[in-house]
């Protein structure tokens, strides 16, 4: 069903938003286009255009000449008309992203650590939302319109499995995050799980722009994912769909044990400790795993088996049409994870089930980031349709 504009005056902020929403997702429409597309007049739609180019939010193209009546003129987002910030907090690292209205990355800051603690994410936010503001000529700082947050929730439950300090993660316990960072930032700040901000991004800004009915699966220190259903977000009574840490599986003595303990880079953190090598490359150089290829190798054998399971069961539940792997994995090994578990899934009596195709993701390592970021996109300036992202 067609979104649908309003040619009344009042809800001229709603169709302000809708008209964003079609060029964001068309990559560039002409006037008639956009008019077929709502509803909406054509005199609606030239009024709206020019309020959007004159608040530098759209530009226009070179005329489109055709055969007969007057040329047609495509409209385009323009990247420079807004920014907005993301931010992953991860149990091994953080990332500060700046996009610009395009979805493109502007710049990033990383910092890693052992385990997270409120006072230095609030540090390295600080710090590094005023680094990456005046990265930015200075017309354009005004344009940052906000900060999103990506992060996993109840953070002091995985105490063990992150081998840190009780007393250290205890501190997130009585941490409102959001309500920290609003104070040290002068501009809206969103919050969302951070499994589900990856599955954001690569329904937003990924490459496989047919997959609309997919699980995603998110490949970091543990593994998380997400549901899109028709085209948005599902996520749940409690925002947990698609949390697939906790779906048990067989573990290496063939007991039952939950995913994460089989598919999770904090599994190759430990091969890595077990046999004294460093696994700081890890989390230092996400997108570069350099002096342990048999151990990743051994690696991607175990979460393949783990994953084909998982995806069994998913697809048992719900009739998905793809599944997506990703994670904070160079490309190499996501491509042999990938791979590994389409080799794996045939091992699986298939019968009654229309096996999900399964693809690499397209978004990688800024996957949380950007999902974060694109959080006070949404909010402001476009409609989404179907997920429930957060809010200020």
């Amino acid at each position: 069903m067609p979104l649908r504009g309003s040619n009344q005056s009042g809800l001229r902020a709603h169709n302000q938003r809708l008209v964003l929403s079609l060029v964001y997702a068309h990559g560039n429409l002409a006037k008639t286009d956009i008019s077929r597309m709502t509803g909406l007049s054509a005199q609606t739609c030239s009024v709206i255009m020019r309020e959007l180019e004159a608040e530098d939010l759209i530009v226009k193209g070179e005329p489109v000449r055709g055969k007969v009546g007057q040329p047609s003129v495509p409209l385009s987002i323009n990247p420079d008309g807004a920014f907005f910030l993301g931010l992953k907090v991860g149990r091994r690292s953080a990332e500060l992203i700046l996009i610009d209205f395009a979805g493109e990355p502007k710049a990033t800051l990383r910092k890693s650590y052992p385990w997270p603690t409120p006072p230095q994410i609030i540090e390295f936010v600080e710090a590094g939302i005023a680094e990456l503001v005046n990265s930015l000529p200075v017309p354009l700082r005004e344009r940052v319109a906000g900060l999103g947050i990506a992060t996993p929730f109840e953070l002091w439950n995985w105490t063990e499995q992150a081998d840190a300090p009780r007393e250290e993660m205890d501190l997130w316990r009585g941490c409102d995050l959001r309500s920290e960072l609003v104070a040290v930032c002068d501009m809206p700040v969103y919050l969302q799980n951070d499994a589900t901000a990856a599955c954001a991004a690569e329904l937003v800004f990924g490459k496989h722009k047919n997959a609309n009915t997919f699980l995603y699966i998110y490949i970091g220190t543990f593994v998380g994912g997400g549901v899109v259903l028709n085209g948005g977000i599902f996520s749940g009574r409690s925002g947990n769909a698609g949390a697939l840490g906790p779906l048990p599986v067989r573990g290496a003595d063939g007991a039952p044990v939950q995913l994460l303990d089989r598919a999770s880079i904090m599994l190759l953190e430990r091969m890595l400790r077990a046999e004294g090598r460093d696994p700081s490359p890890l989390w230092n150089s996400p997108d570069h795993w350099q002096g342990f290829d048999d151990l990743a190798a051994q690696w991607v054998g175990i979460v393949a088996g783990a994953l084909a399971q998982a995806i069994v069961s998913a697809a048992s539940i719900i009739d998905f049409q793809h599944v997506i792997i990703d994670g904070g994995l160079p490309t190499g090994v996501r491509a042999d994870l990938v791979s590994a578990t389409r080799n794996e899934m045939i091992r699986y009596d298939l019968r009654g089930l229309d096996p999900p195709e399964i693809l690499p993701g397209t978004v990688g390592t800024l996957a949380r980031a950007l999902g974060a970021a694109s959080l006070p996109l949404f909010d402001k300036y476009l409609i989404d349709r179907n997920t429930r992202l957060g809010g200020a």
